[in-house]
């Protein structure tokens, strides 16, 4: 069911979110996103500034033709007319009409010194400018929607005039007027009382945009409901010019969850993580891991002390059941880690410790014991799920049985006198009873030991000709020095269905990448469902 008009959710990623440092987009990801946020359900997709560039121009025609939208109407942005100049022979307000979109919003100056500073024309003339172009929009069948830019700052200065600025759009025939904290300088209690007063004297149906300069740009978007506001203006991720705006994604789940505000069709909240992250995907930007609701650490604990009471209810350290925003719970195994961290963690994974206080004893000690040596398990789940299996299933020995062996391992580089320089590795193994002896050449020693442990172990499973190595990081640990200092490698791998990390330690950047190698393709042979022989 779509959630009536009495709220609003904006989205102006497409918009607003567009000029954030870093992102730019073609029509055909401006298409994709226009999708995603459709499917989410809000109700407003501000999809740029026709007329102003070329690729805004083509979306607003691509759009209606290309996209079923369910949920959404598109919005197209611009401004008032000019001064002196009719809203009828505006080409600029004529560019709008001509967009076909069914939405306009209008930017127009509430600030008296951006008036007379930046527009150059007078307070009168300005109010007319937003009369006469809400009006002229209207008469053509447009629904009209005025962001009043500068609103808070220009409340500040001059309040008369700011809400006459909103009573011209009010009277003229706008659905909506939207105060624009545009220069995000205002907290959530300066927000709230403006707002409250504004509706108050003006009769206006309120909305609220909000810039996130001090951080506060979700709460302030919240308070500004609190002062009565019922249209938000938000985008995917919070992206946006300097910091950024509102984030769609926590200020729709506080609206859903804390407001019991049905904002979106039934359903949609749960697809919250998903889009939050198809959408980073499109701008191509590495979706944020701590952000609230959506990011992988939003429900990842660590701490021994929370295990233990997440053991006994998980809502004594969450304050929402995480599948309602379609992400998981977590646990973060460390040197933090107590006896339920580890229970806890083996549940997640498909081991049931409940009752095996020897084993998860044992497993906590390795877990410290490795940690001190470098070791992180908390980004390396899969190098955990290895450590809690040779618990499990080595008993005396501590070692389950492996898929493979490595008897020996060497990498060479060698630079010769022309500049080519050559990475080589040798690598000597046994599986399934057999020894096998094979060389690989790299872009550098650990891409040349990579490609011989493939080769070697391809032929006895050739279940790991579908792995691809995804990620590959190095730390210099802190507290060592130079040369001889202690080295971390995170390594992810992906079969194509799933992605999985491990970490290895060493005195030097090669031996710690064998380790992470060794135990990413031990893993991808698990997942793989291979069974262990040796």
């Amino acid at each position: 069911m779509t959630p009536d008009d009495s709220f609003h959710v904006f989205d102006t990623t497409l918009r607003d979110g567009a000029q954030r440092e870093g992102i730019n987009l073609t029509v055909a990801d401006k298409l994709t996103i226009a999708r995603h946020l459709d499917e989410y359900g809000v109700g407003f997709i501000e999809g740029g500034w026709p007329g102003a560039n070329p690729r805004d121009t083509e979306f607003f025609a691509r759009a209606p033709k290309e996209i079923d939208f369910q949920h959404a109407q598109l919005v197209a942005f611009g401004s008032t007319r000019r001064a002196g100049v009719p809203a009828q022979i505006d080409p600029q307000v004529k560019a709008l009409l001509d967009s076909k979109a069914p939405v306009v919003t209008l930017v127009a100056k509430a600030h008296d010194r951006h008036v007379e500073l930046a527009l150059r024309t007078t307070l009168e003339e300005n109010l007319s400018m937003i009369s006469e172009t809400v009006a002229h929009l209207r008469e053509h069948g447009r629904r009209v929607f005025v962001d009043c830019e500068h609103f808070f700052d220009g409340y500040q200065a001059n309040p008369g005039y700011a809400k006459q600025v909103v009573r011209a759009a009010h009277e003229a025939g706008a659905d909506v007027v939207v105060l624009c904290d545009t220069n995000g300088g205002m907290i959530p209690a300066r927000i709230q009382a403006v707002v409250r007063t504004v509706a108050a004297d003006t009769g206006a149906r309120l909305g609220i945009h909000a810039q996130d300069d001090t951080g506060c740009a979700v709460a302030n978007t919240l308070a500004a409901v609190d002062g009565g506001a019922t249209h938000v203006q938000c985008t995917a991720n919070g992206y946006g010019e300097r910091v950024g705006n509102a984030n769609l994604f926590p200020v729709v789940a506080a609206l859903e969850l804390k407001y019991d505000k049905r904002v979106l069709p039934e359903g949609a909240l749960a697809e919250t993580t998903r889009i939050s992250h198809a959408i980073a995907e499109v701008v191509n930007l590495t979706p944020s891991t701590h952000q609230p609701y959506v990011g992988t650490s939003a429900f990842a604990h660590k701490g021994g002390l929370h295990a233990s009471a997440i053991k006994i209810d998980p809502d004594l350290y969450q304050h929402i059941a995480p599948e309602l925003v379609g992400n998981t719970m977590r646990m973060l195994v460390s040197d933090m880690a107590g006896r339920a961290s580890v229970e806890l963690k083996g549940k997640e994974l498909g081991y049931d410790l409940s009752g095996e206080r020897e084993l998860v004893g044992r497993v906590v000690e390795r877990v410290k014991e490795q940690e001190l040596k470098g070791y992180t398990y908390e980004a390396a789940d899969a190098s955990f799920e290895l450590l809690l299996r040779d618990e499990v299933h080595g008993g005396a020995t501590g070692t389950a049985p492996r898929f493979f062996r490595a008897e020996s391992w060497r990498a060479i580089v060698e630079q010769r006198p022309d500049g080519m320089q050559v990475n080589e590795a040798t690598v000597k193994l046994w599986a399934k009873g057999e020894r096998i002896v094979v060389t690989g050449e790299g872009n550098g020693p650990v891409d040349a030991l990579d490609r011989a442990l493939r080769a070697g172990l391809e032929r006895i499973h050739p279940e790991l000709a579908r792995l691809n190595l995804v990620d590959y990081k190095v730390r210099i640990l802190e507290g060592a020095h130079g040369a001889s200092s202690t080295t971390r490698v995170l390594l992810s791998m992906s079969d194509g269905s799933g992605e999985w990390t491990t970490v290895g330690v060493g005195d030097n950047v090669i031996a710690a990448s064998w380790q992470a190698l060794d135990d990413g393709y031990t893993y991808g042979l698990l997942r793989a469902g291979v069974e262990a022989h040796d």
